[in-house]
């Protein structure tokens, strides 16, 4: 995510998970919307944790505006593209992936509430990591979770702290287990390519990930 969280306080819960239409998923999702950050700042909540955390890094910028110039190039005409700052939402929690393929309209998925999009309609979601181990943790392992949860097709996890860097692509989520069946890593100079959906054939190779 685009996200320092050890400069913040993340976390305004003391459980980590918590059921669909629970009391706390209620709490969590009404003090969400009550938030009012300062520039540069964002909310999420995951597994029962409402995360505030500021915008990247110049490389996580880079990385970023690489990849969605490249998936805009290669969604062309496909009547999809990526995109970026928007909340993503699925049963009270919501996420801001750093991009996601989704109907070029936006409005064609709209959530219940008009904050954002509904997941369903989300065909793939990038996350670029940050340091520190929070943060790390959040892309692989706790966002990992939910978007499985959500049936997100296809999660890129592009992640310079992996070794010398590399690019994970899971595939087959299985909402119910919180997992993706199906898990390609590749390190960095080796093409990892998108297998499916709209961005399939889509290569996050050299070119996207150099320093």
């Amino acid at each position: 995510m685009t996200a320092l969280a050890e400069e913040v306080a993340p976390v305004v819960a003391d459980e980590p998970v918590s059921g669909p239409g629970s009391d706390l998923d209620e709490v969590l999702w009404q003090a969400w919307k009550a938030l009012d950050l300062p520039e540069g700042y964002r909310a999420e909540i995951i597994e029962g944790a409402i995360e505030v955390s500021p915008t990247g890094r110049r490389r996580h910028g880079v990385l970023v505006n690489r990849l969605r110039r490249a998936l805009d190039a290669h969604l062309s005409r496909s009547g999809f593209a990526a995109h970026q700052d928007v909340n993503v939402i699925h049963r009270q929690k919501s996420w801001i992936p750093d991009l996601f393929v989704a109907p070029v309209d936006l409005d064609e998925i709209p959530d219940e509430e008009g904050l954002g999009v509904d997941a369903s309609g989300v065909r793939m979601v990038v996350e670029v990591t940050s340091p520190g181990h929070r943060n790390l943790q959040r892309d692989r392992a706790r966002k990992r979770r939910e978007y499985a949860r959500a049936g997100i097709p296809v999660y890129v996890i592009v992640d310079d702290f992996d070794d010398e860097g590399a690019v994970t692509v899971l595939t087959s989520p299985d909402p119910k287990k919180a997992k993706y069946a199906d898990e390609h890593r590749v390190p960095y100079g080796t093409d990892a390519v998108i297998p499916e959906g709209p961005a399939k054939g889509f290569a996050v190779g050299k070119a996207i990930v150099a320093s």
